[in-house]
């Protein structure tokens, strides 16, 4: 069962996203006028970054942005620990997934600070399997933290019964991997696949641009052939606000 859930980003939260987004939606516009959409694939990249940190926890933003303090609060941080909650006192274990180690840093702070247990995985870490079979094998560690990139493959986690996906990646095949980390033979749950999305930002648009494009996954990720199907017009809405 997979579903979106909608977060409103914070008052002061929202101002920040607001003010760089208009000031990104300018420098990028500039820069494909002037080069063209082929030539501006990275600057966009980062620019959409930028925002997507803001939509997780404007920490994540190492940007010094005048009149904004380093310490604002997120949206999403709050409507996630609400459901992580919910989840572990309703006797579940649940896979959490992002793509910002640094967010899932956050998180661990928050976990430890609650004292709740936890397993722990990202691309540095050296016991991948040790950490595995800890969650697999131990009914009072309710929550694994992973980095969507070290938990795309290779792992079997069906003691798991909710994922929750932190901030959603753009190529929804790479997400599907890893929902499928739980669900593999030995499996006797129903899955339940949460997508955390701030609403009127860039991951709410992005999600729309997915259903009226198709190959627009493909579209975003450097490299990619068809990266030409994204017009100047997708780019406007993305950075709209």
């Amino acid at each position: 069962m997979e579903s979106v859930t909608c977060c409103a980003l914070e008052d002061a939260q929202a101002e920040l996203y607001a003010a760089l987004a208009r000031k990104l939606r300018a420098q990028v516009l500039a820069d494909v006028d002037q080069k063209g959409l082929a030539k501006s694939q990275m600057s966009i990249l980062d620019a959409l970054l930028k925002l997507r940190q803001i939509c997780c926890h404007p920490r994540l933003l190492k940007l010094d942005m005048p009149g904004f303090s380093n310490n604002l609060p997120s949206g999403k941080f709050d409507a996630f620990k609400d459901m992580v909650m919910e989840i572990v006192e309703g006797g579940h274990k649940v896979l959490v997934f992002s793509q910002f180690v640094q967010m899932l840093h956050i998180i661990r702070q928050w976990l430890q600070a609650s004292a709740i247990p936890f397993c722990y995985l990202d691309g540095a870490s050296k016991d991948r399997f040790e950490q595995v079979d800890m969650f697999n094998n131990s009914p009072d560690i309710p929550i694994f933290l992973i980095s969507l990139k070290a938990g795309g493959t290779g792992l079997n986690l069906t003691s798991a019964d909710y994922v929750i996906h932190y901030d959603p990646w753009w190529n929804p095949a790479v997400e599907s991997q890893a929902t499928d980390r739980t669900h593999r033979i030995g499996q006797t749950r129903q899955v339940f696949s949460y997508k955390l999305i701030c609403q009127n930002t860039v991951e709410e648009k992005i999600l729309k641009l997915q259903e009226a494009k198709r190959g627009v996954a493909e579209a975003i990720i450097p490299g990619q052939d068809t990266w030409k199907s994204l017009t100047r017009e997708d780019l406007e809405m993305l950075f709209d606000v």
